[in-house]
């Protein structure tokens, strides 16, 4: 039997950026063959408008916004890419390596990160070292030529459980879905990080609640996934994919599971988008029972053409599973 671990009695504080979508700059140049696929309808979206409204200068003032902050961790939760295309993966890993080193930089795919399918080790494979587990997992990987899903990162007192949402899609969709034995894993995963006494943090790119986008850009199995948090638990769940910043809860063992969404990093406030934000969340725990987890909300101003404090608010998580209410 294995012994619990006592959880421990800090009032440290923990910091995390998080922001989503950077979907980093990149003139879609494509190949004969590459035309006639998806990444064609995704080029003309490009072309037509998105390069108007998704801007490089605002993901780098992004960037030196996170600089200044100086978080512990930062997290990205998908869309890196805009066309899947080989080059890009190559870029983003150099990207990545600016950014931080994957001690200290946490990733999961987006749907553009998966918009055809592309052999590992031309695409995903190449953020390999920024998302993968540095805990023994609890269950074998069916296929050790892909990362293990869900990956387990501990980081202090917080551990960071990524998921991979993104799969290739027919055109005019952005939809997700977790396959059966990464549900399942993940379950095995998050009740053992709670026997250790730990914050659990899942990331992936897609909702979990409902309506939070439409039916064609959301996660299919997302009943299955919140069934996973019901009984397992979870203390926060950070996701992009939106359009707008996103204030959700799903039900967990103990109460109310919170999620916040992102909308991208790099997108100009528009009728379509709320503009580029991200959130610096801080952590604390006082004695054996409660978490505080504060978020401060960076938001882009097109006036300054720097990022700015927004809200800021402060969550109460009490218990082995989160029940979340605000203060």
């Amino acid at each position: 039997m294995q012994a619990k671990m006592s959880p421990p009695l800090s009032v440290t504080a923990t910091t995390l950026a998080h922001f989503s979508d950077p979907h980093l700059s990149h003139a879609p140049r494509l190949r004969l063959r590459e035309r006639f696929s998806k990444r064609q309808l995704s080029a003309w979206s490009w072309l037509r408008d998105r390069r108007e409204l998704q801007l490089g200068d605002v993901l780098e003032s992004l960037l030196a916004d996170i600089r200044a902050q100086a978080p512990e961790q930062i997290v990205i939760t998908g869309d890196i890419t805009n066309f899947s295309l080989h080059e890009e993966f190559s870029a983003a890993a150099n990207w990545l390596r600016e950014l931080g080193s994957p001690e200290r930089v946490s990733v999961v795919p987006g749907n553009h990160d998966a918009l055809v399918s592309v052999a590992d080790d031309q695409g995903l494979g190449r953020w390999r070292p920024w998302m993968s587990s540095d805990v023994e997992p609890r269950q074998p990987s069916p296929s050790m030529r892909t990362p293990q899903w869900p990956y387990v990162r501990v980081r202090g007192a917080i551990a960071l459980v990524g998921l991979n949402s993104a799969l290739p899609t027919a055109p005019l969709l952005a939809s997700g879905a977790l396959a059966s034995d990464q549900l399942e894993r993940l379950e095995i995963e998050l009740r053992a990080l709670s026997e250790r006494g730990l914050f659990r943090i899942v990331l992936l790119h897609h909702p979990v609640a409902d309506a939070a986008v439409s039916a064609r850009k959301a996660l299919r199995n997302r009943a299955a996934l919140r069934d996973v948090l019901a009984r397992a638990g979870a203390e926060l769940v950070l996701h992009g994919h939106a359009r707008d910043a996103r204030f959700d809860t799903v039900p967990g063992p103990h109460g109310a599971i919170l999620c916040l969404g992102l909308p991208s990093s790099s997108a100009v406030p528009s009728r379509k988008d709320a503009g580029a934000r991200w959130h610096h969340l801080t952590l604390r725990r006082e004695g054996t029972a409660a978490w505080e987890l504060q978020v401060q909300a960076r938001l882009w101003s097109p006036e300054s053409r720097t990022f700015e404090q927004g809200g800021c608010y402060r969550v109460q998580i009490e218990g082995p599973a989160a029940s979340a209410a605000l203060r």
